[in-house]
């Protein structure tokens, strides 16, 4: 029998085997990861590497110096995670891959790293939606969390409000037309004079601000479950380069909490209005932003106001790590899907 014989067979075992201990590797972008995840639940080990300092340099990942970095730390992440997890490889039933989405070359480095575990393992290779990573965070966090709920995905990539119907049934209800919410972020952030990564330090410098500045914005799109945030950057770039070509002081602080208002208030108000619609009880975030002081106040209000359900990932599960693509992994193995043979190849973007 060939590879992709074997792993289909043992693919096929595992939808009922009792256990199944996943080592699944995330490299989307900026963060190696490698983690060993049992039963989709329970994380034995979650190791990430970040590339954050070197980035920072530069005021945003560089793509090519990010792959350089995925190439030489994976190895060492590997190691490191079975040595934390208790485990060996022999103990290893398949090997999960973010496949998309994210930077291409940085993509290559985890997709084809796995590929080489899974063949010298014999074991299923499963390709994962780096999207349905982020919702399955919050299985780690929340181990009586079932489907079906509705999902906020606010990440550096995406912003969405997704109908989780069943593990791997999604179905998606809004979606930004331009910028994601954390590129929002990050660009304002750069204006501001903020070092890399942009939304934290928004967040941070907010708490020291007041709602007091009056952009020349409208929230556009009101009608629709549809995001769109470029209106709003280029207000906030606006009004700062007009201060400074006047010579005019300004509070970089209230810039940082009117704009961070505007958005988590967009972002909650729409969400909440897709719960009461959708009749649903349960609301989950998801993604990086996902660690947002604000939203995550404003969500804990309005979800008490309404009674809703709020479930929210750790924070150190919020932003990209490779135990969120163990944990759904698990429930593609379940619903007999995400199976790979070598010809996996990475993909900058995917579908939800």
């Amino acid at each position: 029998m060939n590879y992709t014989e074997i792993s289909r067979e043992k693919f096929e075992k595992l939808k009922t085997q009792k256990d199944v201990l996943i080592l699944s590797v995330e490299s989307s972008c900026d963060e190696t990861s490698i983690a060993i995840v049992k039963n989709g639940r329970e994380v034995l080990a979650n190791i990430v590497s970040s590339q954050i300092e070197i980035h920072k340099l530069f005021g945003g990942v560089v793509p090519e110096i990010a792959s350089r970095n995925h190439i030489k730390n994976i190895t060492a992440v590997l190691d490191e995670a079975l040595q934390a997890s208790g485990k060996s490889l022999s103990d290893v039933d398949a090997v999960a891959v973010t496949f998309g989405a994210g930077l291409m070359g940085a993509l290559l480095v985890g997709v084809n790293f796995a590929k080489t575990l899974a063949y010298a393992l014999k074991v299923p290779l499963i390709a994962v939606s780096h999207v349905h990573g982020h919702i399955g965070a919050n299985y780690i966090s929340h181990l009586d969390l079932t489907p079906p709920f509705l999902c906020l995905m606010v990440s550096g990539g995406h912003t969405a409000i997704v109908d989780v119907q069943d593990y791997c049934k999604f179905d998606l209800i809004g979606s930004t037309v331009d910028d994601s919410v954390g590129e929002c972020f990050d660009k304002v952030a750069r204006v501001l004079g903020l070092s890399y990564p942009g939304g934290p330090n928004i967040d941070k410098l907010a708490k020291h601000g007041e709602n007091a500045v009056k952009f020349n914005y409208k929230t556009p799109l009101r009608d629709t479950y549809n995001f769109s945030f470029s209106g709003l950057k280029t207000a906030v770039v606006n009004f700062v380069h007009n201060k400074e070509q006047k010579n005019e002081e300004f509070s970089k602080e209230d810039v940082a909490c009117s704009f961070q208002e505007l958005v988590t208030d967009e972002l909650c108000d729409k969400t909440m209005k897709a719960c009461h619609e959708l009749k649903q009880t349960k609301l989950v975030v998801a993604g990086g932003v996902g660690a947002n002081s604000r939203l995550r106040e404003k969500l804990q209000e309005k979800c008490a106001e309404n009674g809703v359900s709020l479930f929210m990932p750790a924070l150190k599960y919020c932003t990209d790590n490779a135990a969120m693509i163990g944990a759904i992994a698990y429930y593609y193995i379940l619903a007999g899907i995400g199976l790979a043979d070598l010809t996996l190849t990475a993909k900058p973007t995917v579908s939800i």
